[in-house]
């Protein structure tokens, strides 16, 4: 069904890329993060939801096609369709079928995925299939998330013991997804306006124009000079780290919201004063549901801890490999 190119992910019968890594002719787009969507296709398909991210990444002229989850399409020999992979905003599996003398069967390509519930976007949908291609960003035993309320819960408190000692709190996280889960999650326990650097904005408003609902948000990269931060929450990109953009926040405590937290020797080596274990990816006991409620004979693992991942698998009887990419693990500053 698939071979792997130097621009990424082509499936030859239908003559197209799964978020391929270079620009290519058509373009097939999981979803808006950027070591999955690059800019300079000739055309895109992507699932409806996901289609205003892409637009405000690449400009509002790009030939860009949608599909409404579940909904399908044959192109040349292949019907392909999109099923919500509950990552971010318009996130999608893309199921595809060969037709014809040599069909390999159904094929899944997942994308990056989450299987907690996520206010901003459509839950996971598992799909049946022969072949499933996994993400395995997380894919060791360690990586085990809490529910995201209690998560939700320790930033507010942290955020509160900052405010009485008049701190800032500054709250590290990517522009896409993981910024609005927790504008979305928080909201469920606070109401109050956060403060959020400018580059998030664009974002921020697409999620809100699909109806994603969140806390307000100031921007704090357009408050005039002086502006005392204390005992306000600012979210941030990650590049905006040790940047002169820090200083106008005055005293903060820093933290970052990310499934890596979950290492102690990740939060030291990053030396932030907080570390949320938060993901918008599959932890190790989701990647094993979701295997085997896809119900796959052959599974072929991609993105981070892909090797471990296979070797479980195979040593379980499963048919199982690795699909090299050119981005591993979770995105940084997306």
């Amino acid at each position: 069904m698939f071979t792997v190119t130097a621009d990424g992910l082509y499936c030859p019968a239908g003559d197209f890329h799964i978020d391929p890594w270079n620009p290519v002719a058509r373009a097939v787009i999981t979803h808006a993060h950027g070591d999955h969507a690059r800019s300079g296709n000739a055309s895109y398909l992507c699932a409806a939801p996901g289609a205003g991210l892409l637009r405000r990444r690449f400009g509002s002229d790009i030939s860009l096609e949608t599909l409404g989850y579940g909904e399908t399409r044959t192109i040349r020999d292949v019907t392909i369709s999109l099923h919500p992979a509950g990552h971010v905003l318009g996130s999608a599996q893309v199921r595809l079928e060969r037709h014809g003398s040599g069909s390999e069967g159904v094929w899944v390509v997942a994308g990056d995925y989450k299987r907690a519930a996520d206010p901003t976007c459509a839950p996971f949908e598992p799909v049946r299939c022969d072949t499933f291609v996994t993400e395995s960003t997380f894919g060791l035993p360690i990586y085990r998330w809490d529910p995201a309320a209690s998560v939700m819960q320790d930033i507010v408190d942290w955020w509160a013991a900052n405010a009485r000692e008049s701190r800032s709190s500054v709250l590290f996280c990517y522009t896409i997804g993981k910024a609005q889960r927790l504008l979305a999650e928080l909201a469920r326990l606070i109401d109050k306006a956060v403060f959020v650097h400018g580059m998030m904005l664009p974002m921020i408003a697409a999620y809100a124009d699909e109806g994603v609902s969140m806390l307000p948000v100031k921007s704090a990269t357009e408050q005039p000079r002086g502006t005392s931060f204390a005992g306000e929450l600012v979210l941030a990109p990650l590049p905006a780290r040790g940047t002169p953009w820090m200083r106008r926040l005055g005293t903060h405590s820093d933290a970052f919201a990310s499934g890596l937290m979950r290492v102690r020797g990740v939060r030291r080596q990053r030396a932030f004063d907080r570390g949320f274990v938060l993901s918008d990816h599959a932890d190790w006991p989701a990647l094993l549901q979701t295997i085997e409620e896809t119900g796959a004979h052959r599974v072929l693992a991609t993105h981070g801890h892909a090797e471990p991942l296979a070797r479980y698998l195979a040593d379980r009887g499963l048919e199982s490999g690795v699909i090299r990419t050119a981005w591993e693990g979770e995105p940084t500053g997306e």
